[in-house]
């Protein structure tokens, strides 16, 4: 049996998630937000439908908040929390239904604060991905909680899907 080659993508070595406090100190209007999270994912996220449909758009978010996957502006601003949730949602809706981000999120901030949870899914995310791309071995479920084995796991369903489009797909974004 011929041996897997695991390739090495030179994005992907720089691959970084924005962390809590790397996001604005100032609520942001839909427009920024819009452009904020295309500035981060417009290079890891293929959309599947159309090579000319935008990866975000104002009513993306508007149907999210409208379905309760995230809260209501506040006087038309997004806070980082609203952020937080954003960037979450945009990935996990890679592999997940809106009723399993919506379960997962929950999940997630039923045992740690948003800001925590949310930098502890950009860690898991960003290791994910690194050791997916590098052929290693990612999860050891042996010394990890039930929580800790799940976020890995999802975060690993998305490593995955992004190698295989990039490497093997060859989908160029």
């Amino acid at each position: 049996m011929k041996e897997i080659e695991f390739k090495r993508d030179e994005e992907i070595k720089n691959f970084h998630f924005p962390r809590w406090s790397e996001f604005p100190n100032v609520d942001l209007y839909l427009d920024q937000v819009v452009n904020l999270i295309e500035q981060y994912l417009d290079k890891y996220i293929v959309n599947s439908n159309e090579k000319n449909e935008k990866l975000v758009t104002k009513t993306m978010i508007n149907n999210y908040v409208k379905h309760k996957v995230v809260k209501p502006p506040v006087n038309k601003k997004y806070s980082r929390e609203h952020l937080a949730y954003l960037f979450v949602v945009f990935i996990l809706k890679q592999i997940y239904s809106m009723d399993e981000i919506k379960l997962l999120i929950h999940l997630a901030i039923e045992t740690s604060p948003v800001e925590q949870a949310y930098n502890r899914f950009c860690e898991e995310l960003e290791k994910a991905i690194q050791f997916t791309f590098e052929g290693k071995s990612y999860i050891e479920e042996d010394k990890l909680s039930k929580e800790q084995y799940l976020l890995k796991n999802v975060v690993q369903s998305f490593a995955n899907k992004l190698y295989v489009q990039r490497i093997y797909l060859k989908t160029r974004i």
